[in-house]
């Protein structure tokens, strides 16, 4: 766990530009949790952040994503760049979702908001130092869902027309049925398949009905189409 040969604890360094809240958390985690872990150093700089965590042989480091002017997403990379076994919990005083995602792809093992309560700092700093990843469960149930969605400006070009024939098409119908169901000819629902697959950018009617899948709009779309 820790780099230091007979040292049980869990070594962490933090990375934040608000020094009062770095002291402030190394403070709470020495008093309420010091036989756990040893706050063995803090910068402000993210340029700094790699260097610390090599100097300190740092089991963990905490990273503020809120750090001008180069980001803690930046500080991220270059601690796994040069330290991919080094555990990272990224903080962040913002409800930026985008951010909190971009952390993760950047190699982030875990995220909690500024605003968590103190006593649960401790099980994710544990929980990463043995390698494992930790996330929010309000920011998980919002990246699942965020990822489910279909971008606005796909979106934005479909007609109601459009998301009807969307369903119609997952569900494996043919053209004739289209074209009963949506009361034109075969000919006209043809061209209307044409149109669709263009608009969602695939090639095919497999693809669509995979995305519709992919974008969990499936369900929804076959509930409306169901009570209309």
């Amino acid at each position: 766990m820790s780099a230091k040969a007979g040292d049980p604890k869990i070594v962490v360094v933090i990375v934040d530009d608000h020094e009062l809240f770095a002291q402030g958390l190394a403070m709470l985690l020495t008093r309420e949790w010091g036989e756990l872990f040893s706050v063995a150093g803090q910068t402000t700089y993210v340029e700094e952040a790699a260097d610390l965590v090599a100097r300190c042989h740092a089991d963990v480091a905490i990273i503020d994503l809120s750090m001008p002017p180069l980001g803690g997403v930046a500080a991220i990379r270059h601690v796994k760049a040069r330290h991919p076994r080094t555990g990272i919990l990224a903080l962040s005083g913002t409800d930026d979702l985008g951010l909190a995602e971009e952390a993760l792809r950047a190699g982030a093992d875990g995220f909690l908001p500024k605003t968590a309560r103190p006593e649960a700092l401790a099980g994710p700093l544990w929980t990463i130092a043995e390698g494992l990843r930790v996330v929010d469960g309000t920011l998980l149930d919002a990246l699942l869902s965020n990822t489910r969605k279909p971008p606005s400006e796909l979106l934005d070009s479909l007609s109601a027309q459009d998301l009807r024939l969307w369903t119609l098409l997952a569900s494996g119908m043919e053209t004739g049925d289209i074209a009963q169901r949506m009361l034109v000819s075969e000919r006209t629902a043809k061209r209307m398949v044409a149109a669709l697959l263009h608009k969602l950018g695939v090639t095919n009617r497999i693809a669509a009905a995979a995305m519709a899948g992919r974008f969990g709009v499936l369900d929804d779309l076959a509930e409306a189409d169901r009570l209309s």
